[in-house]
């Protein structure tokens, strides 16, 4: 199903069994590019390498991108070499599991017109500018969940949001949105659904509960609602009340949001503010005494309220890490790193958190049956629903635990199911979670806890062992290059300023042995570096043997 200017052009030479693989060999030959939307990252590596077998060309400049796709990663996994014999034919398949550098690489090469065809996910069609002659929506059935459990029809909006991408203003002048049916009946149904219906209605992101405490602790902590009737008149003009319609149930849930965060320490209201923190140590009753009579005094951010605010956080995460920073600090302030780790996995923010299969729940059960006693998190009853959600933290901890512990990123897909990019989609999360829980020990007056938290967030930026921390505080030092130093007798800043410079120029290269010299202190002049033959950082050639 195509434009009407496009349907002459769709006489496709049928050159397998593969209908999405004719329509992309035919846009080849036609020298135009494509997307080809699948439901599933599988189904769109898969799609992509059929697609790439089915090319002969390669290029020069198609083999230097593909070794660039290799080698984003430093410690390339399966899927990078997937991806780089995709990418040499000028095919590619664009998902979330890849590295941001690598998608990135695919999109600007796209745009130039060197990468012809990507197989992706939905997700490409959301928010990047990357418009093509053809689109392909191969998958119009996705696997749902929240109650829509099996194959379901996806959203007219998310349709439209995918064929939009056919056609290039002023580059052509029709662009092909092409939808597979396999028999006539099929094809009516989907005329009369996606192109005939009528899109889904939109709802407002205010609806969604953290979205909205957020909102309510931004505007007070800004100072840009300062009082009760202020938080209902700012409220009344979004399109989150056309929709709701029922101002006073609104203002409702609004008084009562606002009366949560006063309740974790977020919010105070005039002299009942005031008095909060001292009146609550002295077993004082909770500052709200009413809705009516406090709510209608000026509303305040506490010093606490306005650092959640700056950070981001939503106030129900960072209630629950207040919780369990004090429970921490109450048994002495020295938290082991998977009882941090596993605290991080129960915030909302790193959902989607990774779901045990079955044959793997006994093994996480021992794994971590050690740290049980040591958790700020107190594990619910066996055999619930909170039990498998519990289950879910503890895998996405151990994944945690297994990156500071420098396990690689091909082992972590293996062992984990995660992709190199959901990983550090996921470490830039905790690295914002970790940083938050450092600002509020830092506020809560809860000092000890901030060498543990700083130790940790270090570590997992690196993705290293305790023992190369000295190491990494140094700028060009990741642990790649802190492991080699390590091995060879060089553990501290010290060992820095004793070690030769040749001798650390054939570790790390001639420039960052210089920039650590300086760093340490040393201004090295660099004639004095002599890397033996065959001791230079990088790869060694095939002559060196």
């Amino acid at each position: 199903m195509t434009p009407k200017k496009g349907r002459d052009a769709l006489a496709i030479r049928q050159e397998s069994d593969d209908a999405t693989l004719n329509i992309c060999l035919d846009t080849l030959a036609k020298g135009k590019q494509a997307l080809v939307f699948c439901s599933t990252r599988r189904g769109a590596e898969s799609q992509a390498e059929r697609t790439a077998h089915a090319v002969a060309s390669k290029s020069a400049e198609l083999e230097t991108l593909g070794e660039e796709a290799l080698h984003a990663l430093p410690s390339p996994t399966k899927q990078c070499k997937r991806l780089a014999a995709c990418v040499k034919k000028g095919i590619a398949f664009h998902h979330a599991g890849l590295h941001s550098r690598q998608r990135e690489l695919i999109e600007d090469k796209f745009r130039e017109g060197v990468i012809k065809i990507i197989c992706s996910t939905p997700t490409l069609a959301m928010g990047l500018d990357l418009p093509a002659f053809r689109v392909v929506i191969r998958d119009l059935k996705r696997f749902g969940g929240g109650g829509a459990w099996g194959m379901a029809d996806i959203p007219v909006l998310e349709y439209e949001q995918m064929a939009g991408r056919a056609g290039r203003p002023g580059k052509e002048e029709y662009g092909e949105a092409i939808v597979l049916a396999d028999t006539e009946e099929q094809k009516e149904l989907r005329v009369e659904r996606y192109l005939n219906g009528e899109p889904e209605q939109i709802f407002s992101k205010l609806a969604v509960e953290p979205v909205l405490r957020t909102y309510v602790l931004s505007l007070i902590a800004s100072e840009f609602v300062t009082a009760r009737d202020g938080l209902h008149a700012f409220f009344s003009k979004t399109f989150y009340a056309k929709q709701y319609g029922d101002t006073r149930k609104l203002n409702a849930i609004l008084d009562s949001m606002a009366r949560k965060l006063q309740e974790w320490e977020f919010l105070e209201g005039g002299d009942a503010g005031t008095e909060g923190a001292a009146g609550r140590k002295a077993g004082a009753q909770p500052l709200f005494r009413s809705a009516k009579d406090v709510l209608d005094e000026r509303l305040r951010a506490t010093p606490l309220g306005k650092r959640v605010a700056e950070l981001y956080l939503d106030p129900m995460t960072a209630h629950f890490l207040v919780g369990s920073l004090r429970e921490s600090d109450r048994r002495g302030g020295k938290p082991r790193d998977f009882a941090l780790l596993q605290m991080l996995t129960s915030c909302l923010e790193l959902r989607p958190l990774l779901r045990p299969r079955a044959r793997e729940v006994e093994g996480i059960v021992e794994k971590t049956m050690a740290e049980i006693d040591t958790l700020l998190v107190r594990p619910p009853p066996q055999f619930t629903e909170d039990w498998d959600e519990f289950l879910m933290t503890l895998k996405t901890a151990l994944f945690l635990q297994d990156w500071i512990e420098e396990v690689q990123e091909d082992a972590l897909l293996e062992t984990y199911g995660i992709a190199p990019g959901e990983v550090h989609a996921k470490l830039e999360r905790a690295d914002w979670l970790v940083y938050g829980c450092e600002e509020l020990s830092r506020i809560l007056g809860l000092h000890a806890l901030r060498t543990p938290l700083g130790r940790l967030r270090l570590r997992l930026k690196h993705g290293a062992k305790e023992e190369l921390l000295p190491l990494l505080q140094l700028k060009g030092i990741g642990r790649v290059r802190a492991r080699k130093l390590l091995n060879n007798g060089i553990r501290t800043l010290q060992h820095i300023k004793d070690a030769d410079v040749s001798v650390l120029a054939g570790l790390v290269g001639k420039q960052v042995a210089l920039d650590l010299k300086k760093q340490v202190g040393q201004d090295v002049s660099p004639e004095k570096v002599q890397v033996r033959p065959n001791k230079r950082k990088g790869q060694t050639s095939m002559s060196d043997y």
